[in-house]
């Protein structure tokens, strides 16, 4: 997400990019202060939007007939709760949606159909997740070179990589180590 929106800032002007911050409650506090740092250091709109109420909103409605979602289905929920407010968005403010999925999450099915993957462009879709961490550290070192603040935050590039889907979820718990992976793909 971060190394998305540093590229629609550096591609469009910062003015023209909206980062939509959708903590549910496994996001923690470390991403949700990240996101707004990465904002703020790019000069974009910043805009968060807790989802917590709309994904209960949606087991309300599908507790009974579907007998209650658990694993795959309520997290795959969550992220389809974002897309939906995202193309709300995208629909009233004339906004296009970009997708912060990445080959490597593309190629396994780990970028969620109608959540994550919402999206008219995707500028990483071609690009393994092993190159997206590179690229983060390149911006920075960019920024620095310019004499402005890096604006990924560290800890977004150095923490294991995780949805934060469910209590303590890490990528690795389904996915092998993305060096691993990436060579395979």
């Amino acid at each position: 997400s971060a190394v998305t929106a540093a590229l629609c800032a550096d591609a469009l002007g910062a003015e023209r990019v909206h980062c939509v911050s959708m903590p549910s409650r496994y996001s923690s506090e470390g991403t949700r202060s990240d996101a707004r740092t990465l904002a703020e250091s790019l000069g974009c709109g910043f805009l968060e939007l807790p989802i917590e109420d709309v994904v209960a909103s949606f087991h309300g409605v599908l507790d009974e007939p579907a007998g209650g979602l658990e694993g795959l289905a309520a997290e795959n929920l969550q992220a389809r709760v974002r897309g939906v407010l995202l193309m709300a968005l995208s629909n009233t403010h004339g906004w296009l949606v970009v997708s912060t999925g990445n080959k490597s999450e593309l190629a396994v099915g780990y970028s969620t159909l109608y959540g994550d993957a919402v999206g008219a462009f995707a500028p990483l879709k071609d690009v393994p997740k092993t190159v997206v961490w590179e690229l983060s550290r390149w911006r920075n070192a960019a920024a620095e070179r310019a004499g402005t603040t890096p604006p990924i935050p560290s800890s977004s590039i150095e923490k294991p990589p995780s949805a934060e889907l469910r209590p303590g979820q890490l990528d690795s718990d389904s996915l092998p180590p993305y060096d691993v992976l990436d060579d395979v793909l």
